[in-house]
């Protein structure tokens, strides 16, 4: 994982520019395409939990994990002030606890990118551990394009489908642009759908 204090990097006064405070746009539009249905969701590296308690709006049975006790501490108290039942839990996400899974949808809204390449064989055992066959996960990450600094590290489509496929069947890669609060430009990602074969 990318050394780096996470939570330092949310005590700051200046939030994340990953942390909109709005429920990713790639989300959104997986959610309207109708490819998910309400199900018992995972969100790794959930942070302040925009994302999961967007989920739990929806109809999902909705769990967040993130390394920082500091972001599941805001999340906890954002689904409370929102008024939907989610669970925020502090954990890695190379060494899941017992999450009661499985889990039929997994998202991933700017985790795997900040592992390093050592860490990526055990984190896809983390996914496959909390699924079942069929069990979708759902990717966003930085592009190897267009890598920008400050941006977010970045992967190329050959790293994503080398690191998933002995597992995931992958549906589909596409472009896209991340959401951001603070940064100049909105960085490159890919967007991928993958089920678990």
């Amino acid at each position: 994982m990318i050394e780096r204090d996470w939570n330092q990097t949310y005590r700051d006064p200046q939030a994340p520019p990953w942390d909109t405070g709005k429920p990713s746009t790639q989300l959104r539009l997986l959610l309207e395409s109708g490819a998910v249905k309400p199900c018992r969701a995972l969100d790794l590296g959930c942070g302040t939990g925009t994302n999961a308690i967007f989920l739990a709006q929806q109809g999902f049975n909705a769990t967040g994990v993130d390394l920082s006790e500091v972001a599941v501490q805001r999340a906890l108290a954002k689904a409370q002030t929102a008024g939907v039942t989610a669970n925020f839990i502090c954990a890695s996400v190379l060494a899941l606890p017992d999450l009661g899974g499985p889990f039929e949808f997994v998202s991933d809204i700017g985790c795997f990118h900040t592992l390093a390449k050592d860490q990526r064989n055990a984190f896809v055992a983390q996914v496959t551990r909390v699924t079942q066959p069929g069990s979708v996960y759902f990717l966003l990450c930085g592009n190897a394009k267009e890598p920008l600094d400050p941006g977010p590290p970045t992967l190329s489509e050959e790293e994503i489908r080398g690191t998933f496929s002995g597992h995931f069947d992958i549906e589909w890669i596409r472009e896209c642009r991340f959401d951001t609060a603070s940064l100049p430009k909105a960085p490159l990602g890919y967007a991928t759908l993958m089920r678990r074969q």
